[in-house]
């Protein structure tokens, strides 16, 4: 069942198209850097201003600008349609109706936003890579404590980075499933939850609101770069990674309950 469900998510047109649009973004990134020739220290996204002396950094440079929208508006579109969409279309009723049950069902939506999750995080390391490579040089890369990393172990760490990016999404991929569990309107359910992120985004930007940061999902979404220094920095990304399955326990046991409870024929 979950191999026919990731079958069917990745054979749709406008999943391809997301994860095309995430590959282009770091291409198009270091398109700008070869053209411009690259910001002063200090000036643009983390990573930007080292990509020009080392292609890797592309793929860094994109996962920092893409983890404030353009992923977590992918997985919202995902995590809001997962049941919603199937609502809307009347396949909900008849999915239901085979033995496999809703706990299952629910399960298998939930490991397929997962999979995704992780894939467009991947995709847009590997456009950074693919680019990097194609338009600078690549090389040892140099770390943010000034340690230098050999190729294979640069390239690895930004590929962790990138799963760690994905996982770092699934505290709102479990919002966007219960909000789906809600509503029949996969588009509203959509809308519903990047308006989170939007707000997340809001409050975590406002001083006055500092007690709440600690709190939100968004949080440490770039606590990735600290595997860029040596020894790696593992507080930040342990705390998100810790908050995520807070949001992933509460809001998957939210769906749980309002899932199994729910009337679909209504």
């Amino acid at each position: 069942m979950w191999r026919a469900e990731l079958h069917h998510l990745f054979r749709r047109t406008v999943v391809r198209v997301q994860l095309l649009v995430l590959f282009l973004v770091p291409v198009l990134l270091a398109v700008a850097v070869k053209l411009s020739g690259g910001p002063s220290s200090g000036r643009g996204p983390s990573f930007l201003d080292q990509v020009s002396h080392n292609g890797v950094f592309a793929a860094l440079a994109g996962l920092t600008v893409c983890i404030p929208f353009f992923l977590p508006l992918t997985v919202a579109v995902i995590a809001g349609d997962s049941i919603a969409g199937e609502a809307s279309l009347g396949t909900l009723r008849y999915l239901l109706t085979r033995p496999a049950g809703r706990v299952r069902l629910l399960a298998v939506k939930a490991l397929t936003v997962v999979v995704y999750s992780v894939a467009a995080a991947v995709a847009v390391a590997l456009g950074g890579l693919a680019a990097g490579a194609a338009l600078f040089p690549v090389g040892p890369v140099v770390g943010l404590s000034g340690t230098s990393f050999s190729l294979a172990d640069g390239i690895g760490r930004t590929l962790l980075a990138a799963v760690i990016v994905g996982v770092s999404l699934l505290g709102l991929a479990a919002i966007g499933m219960f909000v789906s569990t809600l509503i029949n309107s996969p588009v509203g359910a959509m809308v519903i939850t990047a308006g989170l992120v939007v707000a997340a985004l809001v409050v975590d930007s406002v001083p006055q609101l500092a007690f709440a940061h600690p709190w939100l999902f968004s949080h440490d979404w770039l606590a990735f770069g600290d595997l860029l220094r040596s020894p790696v920095t593992w507080g930040g990304i342990r705390r998100d990674l810790l908050l995520q399955l807070g949001y992933v326990v509460v809001f998957g046991a939210a769906a749980w309950a309002r899932f199994t409870t729910r009337d679909v024929l209504a």
